[in-house]
């Protein structure tokens, strides 16, 4: 029987309907830059499920756009995160490149690298401080707080790289739900998680879940230091709000601690093997996609490569471009290879640019790397492009410069799929040299499309796997039986050392005891004997 178009067309509104009356109402409060990319895919994925999505998102927002089909956005005042991250990246490879001059003396360089640290903690410090401001002015604005609280909504998606949207959830008493690879405590398994320091490296140390024993005295030093350092540059700025807001007895670690989901952007393909908790979800490469055809001209020109194929190059949203003695260096090292090269540059041309070199201001660079005749990926580390090169497995050329990058890269290089090179030492025959060994030594390659079948072969996508537990907080409002207690336990609790201190004081009791005891009988025994003889 033919359904009339008129009915097919009432049933598809009727569907559209209920889907989106069973849809729940999420507040998003997200990381700008390209923790946003991470965020807008989630939000697009929820908006088709139904979803009503709200985006809190502030005036000079770098990629946070005001008006989208996938959801309403809140503008509030404040400052966005773009200028500060390229300038501290810009910064950053500038003191790293002077640091490793040649000719440089020990001390000058040991002192280069203090200096580098002590201004990272206070650059962090400052944009902490901005972004503690911003949830002042939010929770002072009256009416934008009650908006929130006549909206309904069922629970707030946070990045807590950033602070806002964890306290705003507290705020309005709404589950809390994290994408999350850092937070502004650390990484977000130490935070959550045990964490052994004896086979989990700390992340800046590099170090891989077999450790010698000086690797393991780096590994708690690396800890202890980065631990004290993370409280020095977040505490007094967050917490006075906390106290202000939420009382003396607040801590603002708990709210934290307290996230009813965690959407891990890893998994055990790319992390070491680990302990972890029951509320913490794994949809590492949840971006990931299939190659879709490449437009006409850069198909044209990746078909242009022969036998020999190409090598893609991007540095990520961050670095479009590198001081220029280095871009010519590079330029250079891309020169002596019979390889096409696609490489995101948006800085001025390298004079000595070879015909086998095209830049581009952006690449499509998930569908580049599914390509058949990618032989290597030449990258800054970020997670996203990690995680696309395992997806498609396509080794790497890595050069970290900030962040989580060294770190990421030095897992993809322990299971055998990355050679990394040092940025502020790099030169034409040292990057050459590098390539030519991850493109012609095929071991290389095999070992990251081992790691994209065993990526690729899980029972749900991590894109689905999101999605459901996503909708699991909002079906039983929450999932507080997932929480762990020990994040109320001080540290002479969490470790028992108030049960071990007891056990010692009870045998060192009986001891005591029994050694009295044992006295008393012997004195009596011979006591007794030396008046009978007597």
């Amino acid at each position: 029987m033919k359904v009339p178009h008129s009915s097919r067309i009432t049933f598809a509104l009727l569907l559209i309907t209920l889907s989106s009356a069973s849809g729940g109402k999420i507040l998003v409060y997200p990381l700008d830059g390209s923790h946003w990319v991470n965020m807008k895919i989630l939000i697009e994925e929820l908006h088709l499920k139904g979803h009503d999505i709200t985006v809190v998102r502030v005036s000079d927002s770098w990629y946070i756009e005001e008006m989208s089909p996938f959801y309403t956005s809140v503008t509030i005042p404040g400052t966005g995160i773009k200028d500060f991250f390229k300038m501290f990246v810009s910064q950053q490879l500038e003191m790293k490149i002077h640091s490793a001059q040649q000719g440089t003396p020990f001390w000058s360089r040991i002192w280069s690298s203090i200096h580098m640290e002590l201004e990272t903690l206070g650059q962090f410090s400052q944009f902490h401080k901005r972004m503690s401001e911003m949830i002042v002015e939010m929770f002072e604005d009256e009416n934008l707080m009650q908006s929130f609280h006549d909206a309904k909504f069922d629970l707030v998606l946070t990045d807590p790289g950033i602070a806002g949207g964890t306290m705003l959830a507290h705020r309005l008493q709404l589950p809390l739900v994290f994408s999350a690879r850092w937070t502004i405590l650390g990484e977000a398994h130490f935070v959550i998680a045990p964490s052994p320091l004896s086979y989990i490296p700390f992340l800046p140390t590099e170090l891989t879940d077999k450790m010698t024993f000086p690797q393991r005295i780096r590994n708690v030093i690396s800890y202890i230091f980065m631990s004290y350092a993370g409280a020095y540059i977040t505490e007094p700025h967050y917490k006075p709000i906390v106290r202000h807001y939420f009382g003396p007895d607040a801590d603002y670690e708990w709210f934290f601690q307290e996230a009813d989901i965690w959407l891990m952007r890893n998994d055990f393909i790319f992390e070491f093997p680990r302990p972890t908790m029951p509320n913490v979800v794994y949809m590492g490469g949840f971006q990931c996609k299939p190659s879709k055809p490449l437009p006409k001209d850069l198909e044209e020109f990746v078909q242009s490569s022969g036998e020999h194929g190409i090598i893609v190059m991007s540095l990520g949203t961050l670095v479009g471009k590198l001081p220029q003695d280095i871009t010519e260096e590079i330029a250079a090292a891309f020169a002596q290879l019979p390889h096409k090269v696609l490489w995101r540059h948006t800085g001025q041309r390298p004079a000595n640019l070879s015909n086998n070199t095209l830049l581009v201001n952006w690449l499509p660079q998930n569908d580049l790397l599914g390509h058949p005749k990618t032989r290597v990926f030449v990258a800054h580390g970020g997670t996203n492009g990690v995680q696309e090169a395992i997806y498609h497995g396509v080794p790497i050329v890595g050069l970290p410069i900030v962040f989580d990058q060294p770190d990421n890269l030095s897992r993809i290089r322990a299971k055998g799929g990355a050679k990394i090179v040092d940025i502020a030492v790099l030169n034409r025959d040292i990057f050459a040299d590098a390539l030519k060994e991850v493109i012609y030594n095929s071991s290389y390659r095999e070992n990251m499309q081992r790691l994209s079948r065993l990526h690729r072969d899980q029972p749900i996508k991590p894109l689905d796997q999101a999605m459901f537990w996503i909708e699991y907080v909002i079906r039983h409002k929450g999932a507080p039986h997932l929480w762990t207690q020990s994040n109320k336990m001080s540290w002479f609790v969490y470790h028992s050392f108030d049960v071990i201190a007891t056990l010692l004081a009870v045998v060192l009791l009986m001891t005591l005891t029994c050694i009295l005891i044992v006295r008393f009988l012997w004195r009596k025994i011979f006591s007794g004997k030396k008046v009978k003889n007597e």
